[in-house]
């Protein structure tokens, strides 16, 4: 048996992405290079528009983003941007949606998530200020029903971007 994943999804169907679908990935002062790597890749395997590291810290060991992305580092727009410019994505016509376990968050299963979506998680320790969730004009959570109750947020962000892929693509 080959499982070759190239020649798997060249006989399979899959709905892209189209104009009125549009997912920008973001995560929020990420300190591990790995992670940011993970997400990359995840944003380019589902065809995300970009990927966004807010950061005022620019220093980054872009040589362990870049094994841990793979291909996807080239491929897949990215950029590490400040919280100042961060603010100006947030009003280009996208829902923002916080990824956090804040009071008036909702089991991501039970809503329905936007088309045009900037999808945001926190950092690994501290996850996202209350300036920013108040911002959001949703806050989701994903449901742990095992002992452990966090997920490592490039994890997290896979989960809710191919949710709303689901969510937005059912056949």
């Amino acid at each position: 048996m080959i499982t070759n994943s190239v020649t798997f999804f060249k006989k399979q169907s899959v709905e892209p992405l189209s104009e009125s679908h549009k997912l920008i990935v973001a995560s929020w002062k990420i300190s591990n290079p790995n992670n940011m790597g993970h997400i990359i890749r995840m944003g380019h395997n589902l065809g995300a528009e970009k990927v966004l590291f807010i950061d005022d810290k620019i220093q980054k060991r872009e040589s362990k983003i870049r094994k841990t992305a793979g291909f996807s580092f080239e491929q897949q727009p990215w950029e590490i941007i400040n919280e100042e410019e961060f603010s100006s994505v947030i009003s280009g016509g996208y829902q923002f949606v916080v990824l956090e376990t804040c009071e008036n968050s909702k089991n991501i299963f039970e809503v329905e998530l936007p088309e045009k979506m900037i999808l945001l998680g926190g950092n690994e320790s501290h996850g996202l200020p209350e300036n920013v969730i108040n911002k959001s004009e949703l806050q989701i959570y994903i449901p742990m029903p095992g002992g452990c109750k966090s997920m490592n947020i490039s994890h997290a962000l896979s989960v809710a971007s191919f949710e709303w892929y689901r969510q937005n693509f059912k056949k």
